[in-house]
């Protein structure tokens, strides 16, 4: 009987088939939001590129924004962050409620309050359809579907399986969060994904997609364009001035249209600053054109209602993603291993091999990314033959702003095949100030991989070399990478750059 017991339970966790779940709803609810978001957005830059702006995105990839794909593999990045987050807390509570407090009612209710405090919460500064029906549809499913799959407690010898199988993810947890500072991304992303070709593909699927769901949840201040129109100003030197100023920040008069992010509407001596049919902000046209960019943000901070929406999507690819992909990495293993062990042997063995994983990863990484290098050593660490301390020598010369080209190894870095050592040998050509490094790091804008190609228009920006203009300009319009076109935008708004109606 003891052997039927062991044998008879499910070769696939419960935890992976109610995470599993829960991704999927998140999946087909972000394609969704991100897909009305594209649509959104082209129907903005439609009205933009009517009025004669320049577009970003431009010509080529504006098409895209009306195709499922990308709001398919957009949408990936709310099913990776919230969806990975309520998932994992949903599952969580039906764990506590079963085993914990035996279903008790009061509990429960508990967490329906919880719950529903969640969503309030995360209407608080105006209702966002698309964000609540997460917290709408994730937890009651994934919740329903755990308390469903959930087998039996294993008896009286529970707690000392459950610490088996807890101490390797505690262990990663904490070795993991102990790393997490400002470089954390920068380095994980040069360490551990573009010094592989698997690495250097998901880095390049991310850049390529990331975009379109950033814009499903941007504050109007985070928006690179926004739109606006203007109505009842009287008197034409104040329209012109006003427009002016908004064309400063980025907004652009597109004509009457009510879905603009703006309209600025003159009420007797008051200007009346409207977002989506709401009055959000009244100035007279005095205190507006003496402080615009005050006016501006706060009008953007009061019509922002997506903050706390991005508060969990960030805190959920934080903390939510990486448990997740180590309970379902867990699963497979465990599955694998069922072919030829017992359940519980299998389940031991997969624990082992999440942490030596979770180990080998991160031995490395701290390796690589704890370079501390002297600047009297900066020649020699130049011309290693380590692509890591070279890195890392590039970073110490950016960070001190010293001049790149006075060092030997100069030349050779240009032809680098590491695109980490072109990324930072790109900001670090962004602080140089000698004339001859113009043209070098102009080349960039060539460089076959898009990080590298957005540090290059980011260094140009940088340098305040208005010859630079034009050749961003002529890059933007021929690109077709999303990323480096916002790039850019940002270097040619350094530069004093300002749009015009070109027609």
């Amino acid at each position: 009987m003891r052997k039927h017991s062991v044998h008879s339970e499910n070769r696939f966790p419960y935890t992976a088939k109610a995470l599993l779940l829960g991704l999927l709803v998140a999946q087909i609810i972000a394609t969704i939001q991100v897909y009305l978001s594209n649509l959104d957005l082209y129907r903005s830059l439609s009205a933009i590129q009517a009025a004669g702006y320049l577009t970003i995105p431009n010509k080529r990839i504006m098409p895209n924004l009306q195709d499922f794909g990308p709001a398919f593999f957009g949408g990936l990045f709310f099913t990776f962050s919230l969806g990975a987050g309520l998932s994992l807390l949903s599952l969580a509570a039906a764990w506590v409620w079963h085993r914990l407090f035996s279903r008790s009612r009061s509990v429960l209710i508990v967490l329906l309050l919880i719950w529903l405090g969640s969503v309030v919460l995360l209407n608080i500064r105006g209702f966002s359809f698309g964000a609540t029906c997460y917290f709408f549809a994730i937890p009651p499913v994934v919740f329903l579907a755990a308390l469903r799959w959930m087998p039996q407690p294993p008896g009286q010898r529970m707690w000392v399986r459950g610490m088996v199988h807890t101490i390797p993810v505690v262990v990663l947890a904490l070795l993991w969060t102990s790393q997490i500072d400002s470089r954390f991304f920068v380095d994980f992303r040069d360490v551990l994904l573009l010094s592989n070709p698997v690495g250097t593909k998901i880095n390049d699927f991310y850049y390529d997609y990331t975009l379109f769901p950033a814009e499903v949840f941007k504050s109007l201040e985070q928006k690179l364009l926004k739109t606006c129109t203007l109505q009842n100003l009287e008197k034409e030197p104040l329209l012109t001035r006003v427009e002016r100023e908004l064309l400063n920040y980025d907004y652009l008069p597109v004509g009457t249209n009510d879905a603009v992010d703006l309209k600025v509407v003159q009420n007797g001596k008051m200007l009346a600053f409207n977002h989506r049919k709401r009055t959000i902000l009244q100035t007279t046209p005095a205190d507006f054109l003496s402080h615009p960019g005050a006016a501006l943000h706060k009008f953007a901070a009061k019509s922002d209602k997506q903050g706390v929406f991005r508060l969990l999507t960030f805190r959920s690819l934080l903390i939510g993603l990486p448990f997740v992909l180590y309970l379902l990495f867990h699963a497979l293993i465990r599955l694998l291993c069922c072919f030829f062990l017992d359940v519980r042997t299998s389940s031991l063995i997969a624990s082992v091999l999440c942490l030596i994983v979770g180990l080998c990863i991160l031995i490395p990484f701290l390796y690589m990314r704890g370079t501390d290098i002297e600047l009297k050593d900066i020649p020699q660490t130049l011309a290693s033959e380590s692509w890591q301390q070279r890195v890392a020598a590039l970073r110490i010369i950016e960070q001190k702003g010293l001049e790149i080209s006075s060092f030997q190894p100069y030349p050779r870095l240009l032809k680098s095949p590491h695109i980490a050592v072109r990324y930072w040998l790109v900001r670090a050509l962004a602080v140089s100030r000698r004339p001859q490094t113009y043209r070098d790091l102009l080349a960039f804008l060539d460089d076959p991989h898009p990080n590298v190609v957005s540090m290059a228009f980011y260094g140009l920006g940088q340098r305040g070399d208005w010859r630079a203009v034009s050749e961003i300009l002529t890059k933007i319009k021929t690109s077709d990478h999303w990323y480096n076109q916002w790039y850019g935008y940002k270097a040619l708004r350094a530069l004093g750059w300002k749009q015009k109606k070109s027609q």
